[in-house]
């Protein structure tokens, strides 16, 4: 039996405004115990996806302005017109069995270890629905990844040496996961409950009174007159709106179906437009303040202030935009594409103007987080507040409470993979701390490596981009750090390093074939084959796959060092992408011979080894590239003029 959606939309709406409310009324008065607060959480998120999700998904087709061709309600594959009766029935289930641990959360939290059968009951209603929950809104990778590990400490003594161990009883891996804050309801949905669904919540309210166009628009003064322009808007708005947006995804689609068309337009092929979408969307989840919520993880997991893990990682973003930046600045120049008419661009002094309303929160932000060092969670309410009051201001930007209703469905809506994945990743870190797993792993990877650092690195960028496949930025931060990321520690990196470097390439892997989401949603928007598109975003992305090399052998370009050292480093740095992108592009005044490509390639090299000497030759040699290239540039040009 199918009820249309228009029929229980209400009850949709009125569940994810109150999730909502809930969430800032916490925000603001303080958190409830810990595993309360998780339960009515997670309990929220799974009522609410089991309404949204039906069992398979359906097929949609973008048009070529983004938008769903011959689908009336809704543009999400995962979300059906219809909501079926296994539908309501595994919501209240998994709404009953929430609350019951949120009810019962004191004797849970304080049990000796004997639960009743009615408590084991509700623990397994859990854990089947939001295993279920998970594949409806993520697809298999996550749910079959959890499902192995607690497979794994049930049966794990059945297993060879080194995985062996000897093994757990249904009832003690299910009560581990389940029934404390060991696993479901530890520290990865802790960050979800508390914080970053605040930051989901601000984002939204953002960009619903106008902060995603004033991006775009600022973009659009700064960059769109020079040569490329579109594709450097791209960079820019992308960069902007991916610093505050929790997915890459997600922020390929609030700005690609603006800057793709016009990259298409000025120029640019189809799945070149494609391309720089997916990198500088992908970036944003590297770019403070945010970095799609994973800065938050990665100081709770290591215990360090959020304004430090926001300063170390500062510079590599930049270091990966500015290679993107030099990339398409480099293609427009070899297929002499210019720039938009300035005279038809915003201009900044009115778009300050006007929009200074929607730049107020974000420096708020900022100021709170890193100036200040307010709490991630006291900092987004602030921010909230800070955009509600703002757009009240500017009567472009004012709204009433359908719209304020609208925002806060909307958002909620948006944070439930986020809620999931946090949840369905505890069950992992559960069974690795059940079963002493994590060691063994690193072990594993150590062993394989030889103890050898650069082997080692290899492969757990390998591991990285596979487990990184498909999921989003938070789930993806939360399984690299408990399975990967201890073994890179363990070899003598700096855990900060060690952390951003696993993080950086399960990010990349939203645009590495074959998987590559953020390139899939690039493609559809641009028109373009997804295998091109992917492949030229792998192209495109390529200083990615340096730069967390170049931060685990240098950590002063994390701002781990001397200010010298700090500052040498980051013009050595700017200097080897710059060649790095010549020599995967060809080209600089006039296209170049494979010498040369070859040449800049070296001068790029020797410039991320991290060595004073070879610093010195890379530049050296870059100089006497650079000087040979005009001067030859210079001759033809003499020659062409006579």
């Amino acid at each position: 039996m199918k009820i249309p959606r228009k029929y229980i939309s209400c009850l949709v709406g009125a569940i994810a405004a109150t999730w909502s409310l809930f969430q800032l009324y916490t925000g603001v008065f303080g958190l409830l115990s810990g595993l309360q607060q998780r339960a009515i959480h997670l309990g929220f998120a799974g009522c609410l996806g089991y309404l949204l999700f039906p069992v398979k998904r359906k097929k949609i087709k973008l048009a070529e302005d983004g938008t769903i061709e011959g689908g009336e309600v809704s543009d999400d594959p995962k979300v059906s017109d219809y909501i079926t009766i296994d539908q309501l029935l595994f919501s209240v289930l998994f709404g009953i069995g929430c609350a019951f641990i949120a009810i019962n959360h004191y004797e849970l939290f304080n049990k000796p270890g004997i639960y009743s059968a009615m408590e084991i009951t509700m623990g397994t209603i859990v854990l089947v629905l939001m295993i279920e929950l998970a594949r409806r809104s993520m697809g298999l990778g996550l749910p079959l990844i959890a499902a192995a590990f607690f497979l794994y400490a049930m049966y794990g003594n059945l297993l060879p040496d080194p995985l062996r161990h000897k093994g757990f009883a249904f009832r003690s891996v299910l009560a581990y996961d389940m029934l404390g804050v060991e696993g479901v309801f530890g520290t990865c949905l802790s960050v979800s409950a508390s914080f970053i669904f605040l930051f989901i919540l601000y984002a939204k309210f953002l960009q619903e009174t106008g902060g995603g166009q004033v991006f775009i628009d600022l973009a659009m003064s700064a960059v769109g007159w020079l040569r490329g322009g579109p594709a450097k808007v791209a960079v820019i708005a992308s960069c902007l709106f991916g610093s505050i947006s929790g997915s890459a995804v997600a922020n390929v689609a609030g700005t690609g179906t603006f800057t793709i068309p016009i990259m298409k337009k000025s120029g640019y092929k189809a799945p070149f437009a494609g391309a720089v979408e997916a990198v500088a969307s992908s970036g944003g989840q590297f770019m403070p303040p945010i970095m799609g919520s994973a800065a938050f993880l990665i100081s709770e997991i290591l215990g360090i202030p959020y304004w430090r893990v926001a300063m170390y990682s500062l510079i590599p973003a930049l270091l990966y935009y500015a290679a993107l930046f030099f990339m398409v600045d480099l293609e427009a120049g070899k297929n002499g594409l210019a720039g938009m008419n300035r005279k038809e661009l915003p201009v900044m002094r009115v778009i300050i103007k006007d929009g200074w309303t929607a730049l107020l929160s974000p420096v708020v932000l900022v100021v709170l987080l890193v100036f200040m060092r307010w709490s991630p969670a006291k900092a987004a309410v602030s921010a909230i507040f800070v955009t509600l009051a703002a757009s009240m201001i500017n009567p472009k930007t004012r709204f009433g409470l359908k719209k304020l209703f609208e925002m806060l469905r909307d958002a909620a809506i948006g944070a439930i993979e986020t809620a999931v994945a946090c949840a369905t990743v505890g069950i992992i870190v559960g069974s690795i701390n059940q079963t002493g797993l994590g060691l063994k792993l690193s072990s594993i990877l150590v062993g394989l490596a030889g103890g050898n650092l650069a082997l080692l690195l290899v492969l757990t960028m390998i591991t990285s981009l596979i487990l990184g496949m498909g999921l989003p930025t938070v789930a993806c931060y939360l399984v690299l750090a408990v399975m990967v990321a201890p073994a890179l520690v363990d070899i003598g990196v700096l855990p900060i390093a060690a952390h951003l470097f696993i993080f950086y390439f399960g990010i990349i892997s939203a645009i590495t074939p074959p998987v590559a989401l953020a390139s899939y949603v690039a493609a559809g928007i641009a028109k373009a084959p997804f295998v091109k598109t992917s492949i030229q975003a792998f192209k495109l992305g390529l200083s990615a796959f340096i730069l967390p090399y170049m931060f685990v052998y240098n950590p002063a370009l994390i701002l781990q060092g001397g200010v010298l050292e700090v500052v040498r480093c980051i013009f050595t740095a700017c200097i080897g992408v710059y060649s790095l992108s010549v020599a995967i592009e060809g080209f600089l005044k006039k296209r170049i011979g494979r010498v040369e490509q070859a040449l800049f390639a070296v001068a790029a090299i020797t410039l991320i080894i991290p060595e004073l000497i070879t610093d010195i030759i890379g530049v050296c040699l870059f100089i006497v590239l650079m000087a040979a290239h005009w001067k030859q540039a210079k001759g033809m040009k003499e020659i062409v003029q006579n």
